[in-house]
């Protein structure tokens, strides 16, 4: 009789655990979202569907992306952290990832862990920033600490609190300057005031400015890397000009909720480490000036978890806050 209802118990758990078997090892069966915490049109928001497109082909299943955006995504990013970790939701998310709920003030509702509450699958992307002028702006960094120490100056960011925003800060520090920080409500409009000459430096990311390079629209005086970048190897970093110790870049990278079977992980890690050699991916990446990362999950969760420690003790240093 004991023996009978053993049988009859493991029986039951094995049914229990079918349907989750079933379903992990059928996967994908059904449509996946990617869901990128900013508006359309973007970098984040552009590359999200490139890679949505080529995965769409490998997977078998529509691969769709979902704008969420908000409170510097942190609405987008919190809805993915609670969502089901099955692997048909999926995040796109920027560097800001790491910073944001370090900046805003949210409800208890839009709060995430950055640390806890995602499985990295894998770091897609590195972004380098740079240190841009307008037509009329500083033609060099001489020029620029000479202007800056002389009468005031300003530099325009994506938003409060943004990488961007926490480079400007370290370089006033480093070059014993004070430009005086003017926050955008994203890339475009603040490369807009500075090709019209509105505003004189920003701190950037390549995509947005390049095509306005070689007609003198902005002058690229540095770049906050520890090496040239290859996207424009011929601009030099802000180390080689002086202004040491301020290296600061962005990364994009692809998570799930927390508790995603590794079999998924796994599937979707080695997909996008395909697809980032594909050579028409790398031209289009280039576009937005963004550099392949790939490799394993734990590059991105090394990623997160630095950016979030280093990053994290800057802006309480400096006092940044979002707007």
């Amino acid at each position: 009789m004991k023996s009978h209802r053993r049988h009859l118990l493991a029986l039951a758990a094995a049914l229990c655990l079918a349907p989750a078997a079933f379903a992990q090892g059928n996967w994908p069966s059904k449509p996946i979202t990617i869901v990128v915490s900013y508006p359309a049109g973007g970098d984040t928001d552009a590359m999200a569907r490139l890679y949505a497109e080529k995965l769409t082909q490998r997977l078998g299943q529509p691969v769709i992306v979902d704008n969420k955006p908000g409170a510097s995504g942190i609405i987008g990013s919190s809805f993915v952290a609670k969502a089901p970790a099955d692997g048909y939701t999926l995040l796109m998310a920027p560097s800001t990832l790491s910073i944001a709920t370090l900046v805003v003030k949210t409800g208890s509702g839009n709060a995430y862990d950055v640390l806890t509450d995602f499985t990295p699958i894998i770091q897609t992307a590195t972004q380098p920033l740079f240190l841009v002028s307008s037509a009329t702006g500083p033609k060099d960094m001489k020029e620029l600490l000479s202007t800056a120490r002389s009468k005031p100056m300003s530099y325009a960011s994506p938003g409060s609190g943004s990488p961007m925003h926490i480079l400007g800060e370290l370089f006033n520090k480093s070059a014993g300057v004070k430009v005086s920080h003017v926050p955008y409500r994203g890339v475009a409009p603040a490369v807009n005031d500075v090709l019209g000459g509105h505003i004189p430096l920003t701190f950037i990311t390549w995509g947005p400015v390049e095509p306005y390079v070689a007609g003198g629209k902005v002058h690229v005086l540095a770049v906050a890397d520890k090496q040239r970048s290859p996207l424009a190897p011929n601009v030099p970093t802000l180390a080689e000009l002086g202004v040491k110790d301020v290296e600061v870049g962005a990364w994009q990278g692809l998570l799930a909720p927390k508790g995603l079977p590794p079999e998924i992980q796994k599937t979707l890690n080695t997909h996008m480490n395909e697809i980032l050699k594909m050579p028409d991916v790398v031209a289009k990446m280039k576009v937005f000036g963004a550099l392949p990362a790939g490799g394993e999950p734990a590059r991105l969760a090394k990623t997160t978890a630095d950016d979030n420690a280093r990053f994290g003790k800057i802006i309480k240093d400096f006092g940044i806050s979002a707007d």
